[in-house]
């Protein structure tokens, strides 16, 4: 029973994207930026459904400008923070090239970075400045990488410098998927390891009772710290968040 209902569910989010991807060539042009803001944010809220997975919202997004600082998990960790408050992202590029999911990540603002360049790293800092003084909401996962959820991995500053040199605040968030059942941390949605996308996602297909839950902190100024310790500081505050 549990496979054929993540095999229906499956068909479903198959059919959602097709429909984001109408949605950007069809709609977006007609649409004002928040416009398009509050569709990415209502297809992300859609497609949760479509996985099963309830959203558990606790604590206030701010307004921007601001940077969002989340932990990582998983692939849905970027669905489920866009139901919960737009923002755009900084990713990898390769994600540009992925079928589909580059061109709905795209459409939803976010900007890319060659993780292989230290050359590269500046110029989206300073793009990050750029979209910040804008007011923007962006968002980073100062991690890197996924981790299995249970424990947090380092944390890198980098990415703080753009806070740091526009002046804006950082919003700590912490995420974390649980069996509503028991309450107990699931791994279901996990992207780590020798995982590959499709085992994770029909791991996450398959579970019942799943729940995302988005924990916003407080936002924080720099207040004379460096982009290292700010790190250091973001992270023992997304631990006690989880905690």
């Amino acid at each position: 029973m549990k496979s054929l209902r993540a095999a229906w569910r499956l068909s479903q989010v198959i059919l959602h994207l097709a429909r984001g991807l109408w949605i950007i060539h069809r709609v977006f042009p007609r649409l004002s930026t928040a416009e398009q803001e509050a569709r990415v944010q209502a297809w992300a809220v859609a497609m949760l459904d479509r996985l099963a997975l309830q959203l558990v919202v606790r604590g206030q997004p701010s307004s921007g400008p601001v940077l969002l600082a989340a932990n990582h998990t998983s692939w849905a960790d970027i669905v489920v923070m866009h139901a919960a408050r737009h923002c755009r992202f900084i990713s990898k590029d390769g994600v540009k090239h992925w079928p589909i999911v580059g061109t709905l990540a795209t459409a939803a603002g976010t900007l890319y970075i060659s993780r292989e360049s230290p050359r590269d790293a500046m110029r989206v800092v300073h793009h990050m400045v750029e979209c910040l003084q804008a007011g923007d909401v962006l968002a980073v996962f100062p991690e890197g990488t996924t981790g299995d959820g249970s424990t947090l991995l380092p944390f890198h500053g980098n990415l703080l410098q753009a806070a740091i040199a526009a002046k804006a605040p950082v919003q700590p968030v912490a995420l974390s998927f649980t069996d509503a059942a028991t309450g107990e941390h699931s791994l279901a949605p996990c992207y780590i390891g020798d995982d590959t996308l499709v085992q994770s996602l029909w791991r996450t297909l398959r579970a019942d009772h799943l729940v995302a839950v988005v924990q916003f902190g407080e936002s924080e100024l720099s207040n004379g710290r460096d982009r290292r310790q700010w790190a250091l500081d973001l992270r023992e505050t997304i631990a006690a968040l989880r905690a």
